[in-house]
C-alpha cells in the first residue's frame, strides 16, 4: 500500500487538470447549443452580432496591474512574516520572492497606466504644464 500513495500522488497532479478541463466544456457546452440555436432562428445578422455582444463574457475594462501587485505584495510579505516568526529560512526566501514580484507588478502598474482614461489625464496634465 505503501508503493500507491507516490503513484496516485503523480496521478493527483493529471486528474485535477483534465476533470477541470472537462468541467468547463461541459459548462461552456450549453452556452454554445443555445447559442447555435438562436442563430438558427435569428434571420437578421445585426440582431445576431447584438445577441453576440450580449453574450460574449470578456471584459471591457483592463487589468488593473496595481491592484494585483499591490495584493501580491502584501501576500509575501506575510509569507516572509510566516518565515520569520514560525518555519525558518525557506518561507523567508519564498516570501521575498513573491514580495518582490508584487512591487514589480505594482510598478509595472504605474509606469503602463491601464485605462486610455489616464492615458488622456496624463496627457492634460502634460499640456497644462
Amino acid at each position: 500500500m505503501g508503493e500507491l500513495i507516490p503513484i496516485f500522488g503523480m496521478l493527483t497532479g493529471l486528474i485535477i487538470p483534465l476533470s477541470v478541463f472537462f468541467w468547463q466544456y461541459q459548462e461552456g457546452r450549453e452556452r454554445r447549443e443555445t447559442i447555435l440555436e438562436i442563430s438558427r432562428t435569428i434571420d437578421d445578422p445585426d440582431k445576431l452580432d447584438e445577441l453576440l455582444k450580449m453574450l460574449d463574457e470578456k471584459k471591457e475594462e483592463p487589468t488593473d496591474y496595481r491592484r494585483g501587485g499591490l495584493i501580491t505584495l502584501f501576500v509575501g510579505l506575510g509569507i516572509y512574516a510566516l518565515g520569520f516568526y514560525a518555519f525558518g529560512n525557506f518561507f523567508k526566501a519564498a516570501g521575498a520572492l513573491v514580495g518582490f514580484i508584487g512591487f514589480g507588478i505594482t510598478a509595472a502598474g504605474y509606469l503602463y497606466p491601464p485605462s486610455s482614461n489616464e492615458i488622456n489625464q496624463a496627457v492634460e496634465d502634460f499640456e497644462e504644464r
